[in-house]
């Protein structure tokens, strides 16, 4: 298992966490925390035992607080275009990762942080929780993939709000549009995303990422497009073992035991 300078990798039973580990800055994401990054997300893509993964930040302030500032003032205009598109490849891993991977949003979580909680596939957070994207502030934009998933997730109205204020907000009001799936107190957060992850992991593997996959797809295009998916990975999912085991295990009422075959 290789060895992180700015991020912690654990694995429990199916159960993958990735932890951001720079609270002296408040877990800001520089280039080597987000090369580090996509070595993690590709170590639990790789793992064939894992089939849920968390990701949270270190500490009790902040999930992510943001890009490191200090490297975005240094930038040039290709400079910039080219840092943004390691990011985006890199969140892009995690929204295309065939595992579900779940923020725990334990502080603040703006900017780049709020993106990374963007391209998690589902966000809890605690009540101390705060997301924004406060770019606008600095005189740059969000180039993570802000301007493109906070729109679809909770509309382009309040999106914009969010994006053209700067002003963070609080975990009520990110439940309260859809940013949050769940608020709960701090000391329950970590618990509660690794009871909704192992109860995942009970699920069928490739039903799974199939899921995942299809409902993210006909994001992109039209409800007939989006449709004819699913049923191109209904019929897939008819040709898996996975299928077989699953049917048959409710048939003869008992637990299923899936392989991700």
């Amino acid at each position: 298992m290789p060895t992180y300078q700015n991020l912690l990798y654990e694995e429990s039973g199916p159960i993958a966490r990735i932890t951001i580990n720079r609270p002296d800055v408040l877990n800001a994401l520089n280039r080597a925390t987000i090369e580090e990054l996509a070595g993690a997300v590709e170590e639990a893509g790789r793992g064939a035992d894992i089939r849920a993964v968390i990701l949270t930040g270190a500490g009790e302030k902040a999930f992510v607080a943001g890009a490191d500032i200090r490297e975005l003032s240094t930038l040039d205009a290709i400079a910039a275009r080219k840092f943004a598109r390691r990011g985006q490849h890199v969140f892009h891993q995690i929204a295309w990762l065939g595992k579900p991977v779940i923020a725990a949003v334990n502080g603040y979580a703006l900017g780049g942080g709020c993106e990374l909680a963007l391209a998690c596939h589902i966000r809890i957070g605690s009540t101390k929780a705060r997301l924004g994207q406060p770019e606008v502030k600095l005189g740059v934009i969000p180039g993570w993939g802000g301007t493109q998933r906070l729109p679809r997730l909770v509309g382009l109205g309040r999106a914009l709000e969010i994006m053209l204020s700067g002003d963070p907000i609080g975990a009520d009001e990110a439940l309260r549009i859809g940013l949050l799936n769940r608020v709960v107190e701090a000391d329950q957060l970590l618990p509660t995303c690794e009871q909704l992850a192992a109860k995942i992991a009970e699920q069928g593997p490739v039903a799974i990422r199939l899921t995942i996959d299809s409902a993210q797809r006909g994001l992109d295009g039209t409800l007939t497009n989006g449709t004819l998916l699913e049923a191109d990975a209904f019929g897939l999912a008819a040709s898996t073992a996975d299928w077989r085991e699953g049917t048959a295990a409710f048939l003869e009422k008992r637990k299923a035991a899936f392989r991700g075959e």
